[in-house]
C-alpha cells in the first residue's frame, strides 16, 4: 500500500517554454511574443542601466506591434513588486518582459505570481542561477528572504548583452552554481538521516550544471563572448532544478546558510551572493570530508574569491557567520546539524581551506550596500 500512496502523489512542475541564446537574441523577444500569442500590452521590469544595456533597444524593436509599459524598480522588494502589479493591472498588460540582473527579475517573479501574467526573463547579467529559477529572493528590513514565485515563461539570454557586463557577475554567478555540489551533499545527507523527499531529475540537473562548470572553468575568462555561451547553459539548467524539485533543496544547503548569515551580520558588505556561497561551499565540503580542492582551484581559475580577504572580510566575520549559519534555515538539515558548529570548528575548517588567515579584526565598518546588479 506505501508504493501507492506515493505514486498517488500530485506534482505540479513548471518549465520555461522557449529559451533563445546567443549574440543579439534580444532582437528576439517580439518574435518570441508572437509565438507565446502574448496580447497588444506589456510591462518591462527593468533599472537606469539596464535599460540602456537591453531595454531600449528591446521597446524599439517591439513597438510596432505592442504597446510596452517601462517600470524602473531597485532592490528587490515588496514596494517594488506592488508597483509593477499596479502598472500591470492599471494598463491592462497581458505579459511582464524582466530586462535586468537579479533584482529586476526577482521583481517581476513575485509581480508575475501575483497577477497571474506571464513574464520573459532577459538578463543583462548573470551573478546567480535565478534567472530560470521559479524562486525569488526579496529584501526586507530583516534581511533577505527566499519565498516561492513562478518560472519564467521564456528566456533570452544574450551573450553580448551579459559578457559586457562587469566579468565579476560571471564569476559569482559560477561560483554560486558550483556550489550545487555541497547543497546536493547536504541533501543527500538529509535522504539518509531525516527521509527527506528526494528528486532524481532535479538532483542530476543541479549536478550535471556543476560539474559542467567545474570541467570548463578554464574555459571561463573576462572580456570573452563565448564564456557565457558556455555558461549559460549550466546557470539555466541549475534554475530548472528548482523547478523540478519544487524548492531551493538541490541548489541552497549549508553554503547558502553561510551565505544568508553573512548577509544578516554585515549588511554594509560589499560581496555578492554567489561569491559568498562559492567561499561557503569550500568549508562546507571540508565538513563533508569531500573534494574542497577541486572547488577551490575552479573558483580561482574562474577569477572568483576564495578568501575572507577577497570577500573585504575579516577572519572573525568567516567564523561568526559559520557559528550563525545553522540558525538560518531551521527547516533544513544539512552537514551542520541540529545544533550547528562551534565557534573552534568553525575556526578549525576555514583555516583548514585558507579561507581565513588575512585580517584578524572585525571588518564590518559602514559601507554602501551591495544589491543585486541590475
Amino acid at each position: 500500500m506505501g508504493s501507492v500512496d506515493v505514486f498517488s502523489k500530485a506534482k505540479s512542475m513548471d518549465f520555461p517554454r522557449s529559451v533563445i541564446l546567443g549574440h543579439d537574441a534580444i532582437l528576439k523577444t517580439r518574435d518570441l511574443c508572437d509565438s507565446l500569442k502574448f496580447g497588444e500590452a506589456g510591462v518591462m521590469v527593468t533599472g537606469g542601466e539596464s535599460y540602456s544595456a537591453a531595454g531600449r533597444a528591446i521597446c524599439e524593436s517591439m513597438s510596432e506591434r505592442y504597446d510596452v509599459r517601462v517600470v524602473r524598480t531597485g532592490i528587490a522588494n515588496s514596494e517594488g513588486v506592488d508597483r509593477v502589479c499596479a502598472e500591470v493591472e492599471g494598463s491592462g498588460a497581458s505579459f511582464i518582459l524582466a530586462v535586468g540582473g537579479g533584482s529586476k527579475i526577482d521583481t517581476a517573479k513575485m509581480a508575475a505570481k501575483k497577477t497571474g501574467m506571464p513574464f520573459v526573463s532577459i538578463p543583462t547579467s548573470v551573478s546567480h542561477d535565478g534567472i530560470a529559477s521559479d524562486r525569488a529572493s526579496l529584501k526586507s528590513d530583516a534581511g533577505s528572504n527566499s519565498v516561492a514565485a513562478v518560472s519564467p515563461i521564456g528566456i533570452i539570454a544574450d551573450t553580448s548583452v551579459i559578457s559586457a557586463a562587469p566579468y565579476r557577475y560571471l564569476a559569482s554567478g559560477c561560483a554560486d552554481v558550483i556550489s550545487n555540489l555541497t547543497a546536493l551533499k547536504d541533501w543527500e545527507l538529509a535522504r539518509k538521516e531525516k527521509s527527506e523527499e528526494f528528486s532524481s531529475s532535479a538532483y542530476f540537473l543541479a549536478k550535471y550544471a556543476a560539474d559542467n562548470l567545474v570541467e570548463n572553468c578554464g574555459l571561463i575568462k573576462s572580456g570573452m563572448e563565448e564564456s557565457v555561451w558556455l555558461v549559460m547553459r549550466p546557470i539555466i539548467a541549475s534554475g530548472i532544478s528548482m523547478c523540478a524539485a519544487g524548492s531551493s533543496r538541490p541548489t541552497s544547503g549549508s553554503e547558502h546558510m553561510f551565505s544568508h548569515a553573512l548577509d544578516t551580520l554585515y549588511p554594509g558588505k560589499k560581496s555578492l551572493h554567489g561569491e559568498q556561497c562559492g567561499i561557503g561551499a569550500i568549508m562546507m565540503m571540508c565538513l563533508h570530508g569531500g573534494d574542497w580542492k577541486t572547488i577551490l582551484e575552479a573558483l580561482r581559475t574562474i577569477g572568483a574569491p576564495t578568501t575572507a580577504e577577497e570577500l573585504e572580510l575579516a577572519d572573525d566575520d568567516i567564523i561568526e557567520a559559520l557559528v550563525m549559519a545553522r540558525s538560518m534555515r531551521e527547516d533544513r538539515y544539512t552537514i551542520l546539524g541540529d545544533k550547528g558548529i562551534s565557534r573552534r570548528e568553525a575556526r578549525s575548517v576555514a583555516k583548514r581551506t585558507g579561507v581565513i588567515g588575512g585580517r584578524r579584526r572585525r571588518s564590518h565598518r559602514q559601507k554602501p550596500p551591495c544589491e543585486s546588479p541590475e
